[in-house]
Order: C-alpha cells, then sequence, then structure tokens
C-alpha cells in the first residue's frame, strides 16, 4: 500500500477523468442529465457511478469520499455538511425509539448537547460513563443497547481510552461502535484497524486544515453506510461540491500539516508544563499524561491539541488568552493558525458546572490548537501572555 502523502494527494482524485485536470473539478450544479430516456428503468436504484440531484451524490464531492475513506482504511465514507451533521445522521441510522446509547461523558460539547438533551426526545435513552475504562464503559450495556460511542483523544480532557479492547468488548454483546476520530485524524490514529465499526470527523478542523469550511464525514463498511445515505439524503445534510473541493485540497497537505502539528505541541507542552504561570498541563505526548504509554501503543503521534490550566483561575486565563498576539483567540481547531478558547465559555456551555468540574475541567482552562508556525514565536507568545 501507498503511505499517506502519496494517497493524500492522489487517491480519490477525479481529475485525470476531466480533459487533462490537475485538479478534481467543483461540479457546482444542483442536478444531472438522466441517464436513460425513461428514469423508471431504475426501479428506484440510481446505477453506480450515476449522478442525478447532488443532495443525493455529486462527483465532486465523492472524489474527497474515497480519499477519506482510502487513508481511514474504510470501504466507504460519506460526506456531509457539518461534522454534527455527520454525528446525529449516523446515529440516528442505527437508533431508534426503545434503543439506547452508552456513551463516554468526556465529549465534545455538541456531541454531548445532543445525546443529553435531543435523543430523549426521540425516545432513546442515553447512558453517560464518565471513565476510559472499556470494562466499566461496556458494563452499562443492556439488552436494549444499539451503539457505543467513543471519543479518542477526548475534546478537552485529552483522554484516551483502548479503542481495540471497546471494540472487543462491544461487539461481544451485540453492539456497534462510533468513534469521533477528529483530533487524531488517520494520519495519527485509525479506529477500523482496531475494530470500530464507524469513524466520524469534524472535516471543519485538520481535514481541511485552513479554517474556511464547515464539514463532516462518517466512514465505515458499505454495509453500514448503506444505513446512513438514504438519511443523510433524506435530511438534506451532504457537503457542497465547493467545500468538498476545498476540503480536498486540504487534504492534499495532511500528512505534511498533522506531522507539523503534532511536533509544535509536543514542544509547546514540554514549554507549559513547566511554566510558573500554568497549574497543570494535559497532552497525551507527556509522561506525565495518565495515557501516555496507550497513546504511544495505538497511535502513530500524539496530536496537535494541547489544554492546560493557568495560575490564578477563570480570570487570570481570560486575561492571559486576550494578550494572545501570534495565537488567535478563537473557537474551532486544527487550522494552520494557532487557536485558543477556553470550553468554559466555548465548547462545554451545555454542561453544568459540576459536570465540568468531575470531569476534570476547570475554569481557567485553555484549550491551545497548536498550528505550524515557527515553535519559538509560540512560546514567547505564550509566556509574555501568561506573565
Amino acid at each position: 500500500m501507498k503511505g499517506f502523502s502519496t494517497r493524500s494527494v492522489h487517491d480519490g482524485d477525479l481529475s485525470l477523468r476531466y480533459e487533462g485536470a490537475i485538479n478534481t473539478p467543483i461540479f457546482q450544479s444542483s442536478t444531472f442529465a438522466f441517464p436513460t430516456d425513461d428514469p423508471r428503468t431504475w426501479n428506484g436504484e440510481v446505477p453506480e457511478g450515476t449522478y442525478i440531484y447532488s443532495r443525493n451524490a455529486n462527483p465532486t464531492v465523492k472524489a474527497v469520499e474515497d480519499k477519506l475513506a482510502s487513508l481511514e482504511g474504510g470501504e466507504e465514507a460519506l460526506a456531509f455538511s457539518s461534522g454534527m451533521g455527520a454525528i446525529a445522521t449516523t446515529l440516528l441510522s442505527f437508533l431508534g425509539k426503545g434503543d439506547n446509547i452508552v456513551s463516554m461523558q468526556d465529549l465534545y460539547g455538541g456531541t454531548y448537547n445532543l445525546l443529553k438533551n435531543e435523543m430523549p426526545r426521540l425516545g432513546i435513552e442515553v447512558k453517560f460513563v464518565p471513565t476510559t475504562s472499556p470494562a466499566e464503559l461496556c458494563a452499562a450495556i443492556d439488552k436494549r443497547t444499539k451503539v457505543v460511542y467513543l471519543e479518542s483523544p477526548t475534546n478537552p480532557m485529552l483522554k484516551l481510552i483502548d479503542i481495540k479492547e471497546t471494540c472487543r468488548l462491544a461487539h461481544k454483546k451485540g453492539c456497534k461502535v462510533l468513534i469521533d476520530n477528529t483530533f487524531a485524524t488517520p494520519i495519527l490514529q485509525r479506529p477500523l484497524s482496531l475494530g470500530a465499526d464507524v469513524v466520524l470527523h469534524s472535516a471543519t478542523k485538520y481535514l481541511n486544515g485552513h479554517s474556511d469550511v464547515i464539514a463532516g464525514f462518517a466512514v465505515g463498511s458499505k454495509a453500514d453506510m448503506a444505513l446512513v445515505h438514504p438519511r443523510r439524503k433524506l435530511f438534506g445534510a451532504i457537503m457542497d461540491p465547493l467545500p468538498a473541493y476545498l476540503v480536498g485540497r486540504g487534504m492534499k497537505t495532511l500528512d505534511l500539516r498533522v506531522r507539523r502539528h503534532d511536533a509544535n505541541a509536543m514542544a509547546v507542552a514540554e514549554f507549559l508544563e513547566s511554566h510558573p504561570k500554568v497549574t497543570k498541563c494535559l497532552y497525551p505526548g507527556l509522561r506525565s499524561h495518565p495515557d501516555h504509554e496507550l497513546a504511544k501503543a495505538q497511535m502513530d503521534g500524539f496530536g496537535g491539541m494541547v489544554s492546560f490550566e493557568v495560575k490564578g483561575g477563570r480570570k487570570a486565563a481570560e486575561k492571559a488568552i486576550k494578550r494572545f498576539e501570534v495565537i488567535s483567540m478563537a473557537a474551532s481547531l486544527g487550522g494552520v493558525e494557532s487557536l485558543a478558547s477556553m470550553p468554559v465559555n466555548t465548547s462545554h456551555t451545555a454542561f453544568s458546572k459540576e459536570e465540568r468540574k468531575k470531569l476534570g475541567i476547570g475554569d481557567g482552562m485553555i484549550r491551545l490548537s497548536v498550528g505550524i508556525e515557527n515553535v519559538e514565536d509560540l512560546c514567547q507568545d505564550l509566556d509574555r501572555a501568561l506573565r
């Protein structure tokens, strides 16, 4: 099999089919000419490789889907208009009234909000388990459980769970395992090879890498994606052609970017861990991280995300974050530029103060998405702001 950079550049690329263009064209068309004179001959099925309407499928979108499927090692990928669109649509493809889902509690705030507040309205019970122990998580599975939901590394605590062991235990009880792989990307972690059934991404982040699109993906077997695809069409959650082109362009440099994010984050984490204004630094690459050994075994790197607590709590953290000059104070992550935010007033507002405290998310925590800038400039910016 070819290497990640080669596949990032070439796999899924439709360009040479169209007048020798180096880049896959943007098929900015809502509809396509019927491939036969009588659509009734399809018997309701659209032939493979045939495009009818862009809410169902589009050539530019298909190109980027095939690229990610190759990188994740999945049979098929589906592109969505957002990461939350991918998560919600996929969950509703496997869950129905009377079912339940077992989930880690340490989750991205949007996912937590969806599970806590929306799923019960549909008659779906959600069991949040505040642990990263596969045995403890899977002990919550009962006869009505259809899905076990994971995030690893988690947002923003950067906790890891043993994916392979969790999948073994969950499959033994007849459950599907879905995992958000946004933080790691397929460059650093490939959950399908560890037993996961569906991998989810907010492509807004590292896959695109340039903070200029909102997009998402689900990747898995053809059989599982066959359940998700009609619901994506029904809900109208497919990625548009222009964002698909931008994500595909961004993914061509995914391997290069992620390696730079990873190296920079390691250096920044080491700097912050010894800084007098920092009480705690969380990064899987640090030996002090409780899941460091699991990260070494399960991942091919430690990622570009660092979380740290500022001495003095929320007021001190808010004061510091406003003083950054190289780093931007903004939500989101995974772009080439470094971004800092505070979970207490951005990603985790859906959590109560007690829930955040239980997970270890302090009011003075800053979540740092380390970009690809010169690491010396980032450390100087952090030092000046903190001091």
